[in-house]
């Protein structure tokens, strides 16, 4: 199994966020959680990242468990997260809020050619390298945010509403962007309150409710299925 979140229970203090989740992402997908705010999404990716670490059950990459590690181990192992918010850091430049992505890649070489990689992607933080990143727009700064995870060479890359804020536009060109990462071999798991474009870029998804998985299908069904519609499109 390559990543699989088994049974999963996790709480803050003696408030339990998620009641035992059983999520799987194989090899080269794009997986979509969906679900209203305070659904649990986040503190689910929280987990895979080791920033949080379950009550009970565990998550796993390749039948090693994720959960006994420290986040910048689990870093190491090439999952790495684009936060919500984005979180770039705003009194540093563009190039060196990129390379802070690369902390635990120690081949210089290797962090130049992720970096071409990025810039090819990306266009715009090439031509925004020594600009501070608190004066990007806000689109500017989620491609900083995806392109500073994009750094770690992740096998897994962990999205945290990418759409959040931006120009629809932008959105689409986003989502693009995560198609052409997806398809270079990185698998992709993506928190999205914008289910209709989550759903056209996913292979499978998920719909979660108050720390519960309450639906799981290929994502052309959960895009078909009338309770989805009426609930999220």
């Amino acid at each position: 199994m390559f990543l699989e979140l088994r049974n999963l229970h996790v709480k803050y203090g003696n408030v339990e966020a998620l009641h035992g989740i059983d999520i799987r992402v194989d090899e080269g997908e794009i997986v979509t959680i969906l679900g209203a705010n305070g659904a649990g999404k986040t503190t689910t990716l929280m987990s895979i990242s080791g920033l949080v670490k379950p009550s009970e059950g565990g998550v796993f990459f390749r039948d090693e468990p994720l959960h006994k590690l420290h986040s910048h181990e689990v870093v190491a192992r090439g999952i790495t997260q684009s936060p919500e918010g984005r979180r770039v850091f705003g009194t540093l430049s563009v190039l060196e809020n990129l390379y802070l992505g690369a902390f635990t890649c120690r081949d210089k070489a290797r962090v130049e050619r992720t970096l071409g990689w990025i810039f090819e992607l990306f266009p715009r933080l090439e031509e925004r390298r020594g600009q501070l990143a608190g004066t990007l727009s806000g689109g500017e700064q989620q491609m900083l945010a995806i392109g500073r995870a994009l750094m770690g060479d992740p096998k897994v890359l962990l999205l945290d509403e990418p759409s959040l804020g931006l120009a629809p536009i932008l959105v689409k060109s986003i989502f693009d962007t995560v198609r052409t990462i997806n398809q270079s071999g990185v698998t992709v798991v993506l928190v999205e309150q914008n289910a209709r474009a989550a759903l056209k870029l996913a292979t499978r998804g998920y719909v979660m409710e108050v720390g519960r998985v309450v639906m799981e299908d290929s994502a052309a069904l959960l895009l078909a299925n009338p309770e989805v519609q009426a609930a999220y499109l």
